[in-house]
């Protein structure tokens, strides 16, 4: 089991006036956060009509198309992130416009917390799809709702899967390892649902699945976002979910392997809970793990399922 040198702490998500749901009849704030808007704006929220989805759709640029793709693969970014992802060849407060307008036109939203503090600026705020946004999508069955907070822990967890989704990609822009970043799939899209012995059906829900080409091969992973705030029954009980999936060879009968399962943890006193209770496991089942600190978790990606 590979174990990493050194580890880094979480973001801290503080609370943020900035956008709040609204009900019927009240105004929305400005969502500008361009330096040229006016505090207190307001702008009356309008019903997203179809014609409205089809007009919207027809002038997006492909910049403002790959943000929202973004979006619906992540579910959450900050806007840090999405600089990072889409605007590292223009200026900042170009990429805060284009974002800025995004949610005038209620494609994307602003959620009332900002990572890093109120002092993190507009590079703190988290967005995600609006309405038109959600609308603009694959009709995938689910409903269309308005964006409304979500818990601190839900957020700072789903942000470090953003996180490792960015740093893929600016790993496979440098050319590291010779990568070619395949799918990455996020919940609900890659959890997968299998019979167990006397459990009847079971749900394995890992944060995120991965694909990776490394030269010639490609390496398939099962990522597992560890904040450190999961007891170790509960540890015992996911990891043991693997395993019976495992055991069940559905996956293997559909990809000829099973992939490897990353857990990625924010410091080396929460690896050696994750190694300890990978210890506790049937021998045979040692293989499927592997643990690494957040800030190594792309060179342990990098390095390949096999090492």
């Amino acid at each position: 089991m590979t174990m990493p040198t050194s580890g880094r702490g979480s973001a801290r998500v503080t609370s943020d006036g900035a956008t709040r749901p609204m009900k019927p009849g009240m105004q929305r704030q400005s969502a500008d956060d361009s330096p040229t808007s006016s505090a207190g704006q307001t702008v009356r929220s309008r019903y997203v009509t179809a014609a409205r989805v089809r007009w919207l759709a027809s002038h997006l640029s492909d910049r403002e198309q790959a943000v929202l793709g973004s979006l619906r693969r992540l579910r959450v970014a900050t806007s840090a992130q999405l600089e990072r992802l889409h605007f590292a060849d223009v200026t900042p407060r170009q990429g805060r416009a284009v974002l800025a307008t995004l949610v005038k036109r209620r494609l994307i939203a602003r959620l009332p917390r900002r990572v890093g503090g109120v002092r993190a600026g507009s590079a703190g705020y988290v967005y995600v799809l609006d309405v038109a946004g959600q609308r603009l999508g694959p009709a995938d069955g689910r409903r269309v709702q308005r964006p409304w907070p979500v818990g601190t822990p839900f957020l700072a967890h789903s942000l470090a899967v953003s996180e490792l989704y960015v740093r893929l990609i600016e790993a496979e822009r440098q050319g590291r390892a010779g990568l070619r970043l395949g799918e990455f799939l996020t919940e609900p899209a890659c959890w997968r649902s299998f019979a167990a012995p006397g459990a009847g059906r079971i749900t394995l829900k890992p944060d995120a699945e991965v694909t990776l080409g490394l030269g010639r091969f490609e390496d398939r992973w099962f990522i597992e976002v560890d904040r450190a705030t999961e007891s170790r029954s509960t540890l015992d009980r996911k990891l043991g979910c693997y395993v019976r999936y495992w055991q069940s060879g559905q996956e293997q009968a559909r990809l000829g392997i099973f992939p490897k399962v990353l857990w990625i943890v924010p410091d080396s006193a929460r690896v050696d809970v994750l190694v300890d209770a990978c210890g506790r496991l049937p021998v045979a089942a040692w293989p499927l793990f592997t643990v690494a600190t957040e800030a190594n978790a792309v060179d342990r990606l990098l390095a390949g399922a096999d090492s």
